[in-house]
């Protein structure tokens, strides 16, 4: 498609003309000027991944100095400011965006049969706000930190003058707009640029899930954006809004944040959901049992979520009606994750399982997730959360979820699109073995934590008594070995980008139109417009995408 004069690089050119043609092409301002939604979940992966690896140092920091009671290399002060760093990059600057940006970016529009997004430039826009926040909170780190926890908890946030809150606070309010940004490109995507004959329920599930939580970065973003400011507001003017010695209310803020923090929780969480619903069809060749099931349970978690925040407030001092209230609700968001669940289990029986690299990371996340979504239903009950409110147990729970759920889902969607994203396939056998290290290690890490909890162990502790040493080693042990298990698919996946294997168009025989273009894909997707005449996941039947002139 262009012009009888348009030349391409099978057409003789001109020393100069080439070197210019493939500066245009393939040069660093093509990359940052670009408009192209696979690029710019490039552009997401680099970025996000630098944030994962200033998180996981972090955290392996505090691993090490929880090796001995007393703390084996930082002061208790420096240590707040690493819990207080890892947390918010975790959740704001890898966990939320890792997963919509990377894959939801690179995939949303080739699933619908779209050339790109619906406003390509915002996209990129997004990208840019995003690494501005990101540079914000890098400032804020090596300017000597900050030791509120992620949550930025008042009166810590508003009445300790030696931390840098305000910057930090500042990243994570610009770091709202990115997402924002997002979640609104993609819901315009998904309902007004389908292919001709991709109704809604001939979606993949993974479109619903990104939908989901699409809806939640547009309504729950704005919340904590608006309660940021507030925190800087107050803390630069003296203005009481949250510090009750300037007439403010820290509970206030509590509530401001948990409205934003519990739908955040399923803003990290449905999009690796997504992944899994596709790894699972893919890897048994089966139809997902109860389609529509699975897909509306989507919305059901994201409505939900929104009327379970003072589970967080059990012992704020909160009314013992509303407590009753968000005990129940926070009991009844786990129905619709436990359909995922059931019908998810219910695809694998009798399908044709092979377990390939991805299969094995959606089988360790069904385990794992269940776990934490079980322990998220003993933390919702009113007398048992009191006793383990701010125990290890929470922290074990959190990250059964985040770790266990959103990252392991991550890490299936990366390894079975990555043929797609590159057109190399990487070593099937040390992609396994990563899988399997990354999974023992998550337990081992994370497993002797719920025992900590149920001893009474307090989380963001430097210290510890004696008797708490040897679970605490396992737990750093672990941890260990869990990097190792992060660090193989960063050394294979280079590799591969250079020495692999050509992947072809198609490496697992999956259905989706995704898989009906080239690997890696043309800068357009499509040749030519897609239609659909089959429903999702139709393994076992003949090809029914046909194309139209473009």
């Amino acid at each position: 498609m262009g012009t009888a004069s348009a030349q391409t690089l099978d057409q003789p050119l001109a020393k100069e003309q080439r070197v210019h043609y493939l500066n245009a092409k393939y040069g660093i301002k093509s990359w940052l000027l670009t408009t192209d939604h696979k690029r710019i979940a490039w552009l997401y992966l680099i970025v996000t991944s630098f944030f994962f690896l200033i998180g996981g140092i972090a955290a392996g920091l505090m691993r090490l100095n929880l090796i001995t009671p007393q703390g084996a290399i930082v002061q208790p002060e420096t240590y707040n400011k690493l819990f207080s760093m890892h947390g918010t990059i975790m959740i704001f600057f890898f966990l939320a965006p890792a997963v919509p940006t990377v894959l939801g970016n690179f995939l949303i529009p080739m699933m619908v049969g779209a050339r790109d997004v619906a406003f390509p430039r915002l996209n990129l826009l997004s990208w840019y706000i995003f690494i501005t926040a990101g540079g914000l909170l890098l400032y804020s780190i090596m300017a000597g930190g900050f030791d509120t926890g992620w949550t930025f908890y008042t009166p810590l946030s508003t009445t300790y003058l030696n931390s840098h809150v305000i910057s930090a606070a500042l990243a994570v309010f610009i770091s709202g707009f990115s997402s924002i940004l997002t979640g609104l490109n993609f819901i315009v995507t998904i309902h007004k640029m389908r292919a001709p004959g991709l109704t809604w329920f001939r979606l993949p599930l993974f479109i619903w899930s990104m939908y989901a939580a699409s809806i939640i970065f547009v309504l729950a973003m704005p919340v904590i954006a608006i309660t940021m400011v507030l925190l800087v507001l107050e803390r630069v003017f003296h203005v009481g809004i949250f510090d009750p010695a300037l007439g403010g209310d820290p509970i206030l803020f509590q509530h401001l944040f948990w409205f934003f923090g519990h739908p955040e929780v399923y803003i990290l969480i449905l999009p690796s959901m997504g992944v899994i619903s596709e790894l699972i069809a893919a890897f048994s060749r089966r139809r997902v049992f109860g389609y529509a099931f699975v897909a509306f349970s989507s919305f059901g978690i994201a409505i939900i979520s929104f009327v379970v925040w003072g589970h967080h407030m059990f012992v704020s001092g909160q009314s013992v009606y509303a407590g009753i209230f968000f005990s129940a609700m926070s009991m009844v968001v786990a129905i619709p994750s436990a359909v995922k669940v059931f019908n998810w289990t219910a695809t694998l029986y009798k399908g044709s399982v092979s377990f390939e690299a991805p299969m094995l990371y959606a089988l360790g996340f069904l385990g794992l997730f269940t776990i934490g979504g079980l322990t998220g239903v003993w933390l919702a009950a009113l007398g048992l959360d009191v006793f383990l409110h701010d125990t290890y147990f929470v922290v074990a729970h959190f990250h059964f979820i985040m770790v266990g759920g959103a990252i392991m889902g991550y890490m299936g969607g990366l390894h079975y699109w990555w043929p797609k994203m590159t057109g190399k396939m990487y070593p099937d056998y040390w992609a396994r073995l990563a899988a399997l290290t990354v999974f023992l290690g998550f337990i081992l890490t994370f497993g002797p934590q719920f025992i900590l909890g149920f001893l009474g162990e307090p989380r963001r502790y430097a210290i510890y008594p004696p008797n708490f040493q040897f679970l605490n080693v396992m737990s750093s042990a672990g941890a260990s070995i869990l990097a190792v298990g992060y660090v193989i698919p960063v050394i294979y996946l280079v590799w591969s980008l250079k020495y692999g294997p050509d992947a072809g168009p198609n490496p697992w025989q999956a259905k989706g139109l995704e898989w009906e273009t080239a690997s890696p894909p043309p800068v357009h997707n499509f040749d030519k417009m897609p239609v659909v005449t089959e429903e999702a996941y139709a393994y076992g039947s003949h090809p029914q995408v046909t194309t139209t002139a473009s």
